[in-house]
């Protein structure tokens, strides 16, 4: 089994006072589900797995922000606009068939069917870079659409005809303000993001 220890790199300039640590394995998808299971309901090492590698994470306090906070205004937008979802957080996606496996920094069903085996919206903070192609693992697996958090923007990938297109709004959820859901990432915390949030949307009904 061989083993590349990763700490992903950082662009020159970038203040990041905490990077995600990586390490990429090896090893035939037995073994994977083996680790897996070995893991069992822990919440770190977050793992994905492709085409032989498998890649485990532990997230660093400002990717675990980011994507809390992601979360939380996605949830205030729906609350608002009601519309029906159930966040499943780090949900295990896998793919026996295609040795294919993710576990997504956040991840949603939306609306009144709540039986899909994939959710609608996955989310993934991409903090420092490295690691496995992310949006392969997530066409293999049939996750309708993906948004990337980037060096301050959100990405919308929306799954059409097997492949993923780059989009500017959601298909998911159509009417949510992405720029300004990226802008309020940066507020001093969650309470101040969520309570403006939902200022201005009940302001703009």
């Amino acid at each position: 089994m061989s083993v590349a220890r990763q700490i992903a790199s950082v662009d020159p300039g970038d203040y990041v006072p905490t990077a995600d640590e990586r390490v990429i394995l090896s090893l035939p998808w037995a073994s994977f589900e083996a680790i897996l299971a070995l893991r069992g309901d822990r919440a770190s090492p977050r793992m994905a797995y492709l085409d032989g590698a498998l890649e485990l994470m532990s997230p660093s306090k400002s990717h675990e922000s980011i994507k809390s906070y992601l979360g939380r205004l996605i949830e205030v937008f729906c609350e608002e606009r009601g519309v029906r979802f159930t966040p499943y957080g780090a949900w295990t996606l896998k793919s026996p068939l295609d040795e294919t496996a993710i576990e997504p920094d956040e991840c949603y069903l939306i609306g009144d069917d709540q039986t899909r085996d994939r959710p609608d919206l996955a989310i993934e903070v991409i903090w420092t870079s490295g690691g496995l192609r992310k949006l392969e693992i997530y066409r293999r697996l049939v996750v309708r659409e993906v948004w990337i958090w980037r060096k301050g923007a959100l990405e919308v990938w929306v799954l059409v005809d097997g492949a993923y297109a780059a989009r500017d709004h959601s298909d998911a959820l159509p009417e949510i303000d992405l720029a300004r859901v990226a802008e309020l990432l940066d507020a001093p915390t969650a309470m101040d993001a969520m309570r403006a949030f939902r200022a201005e949307l009940r302001a703009a009904q």
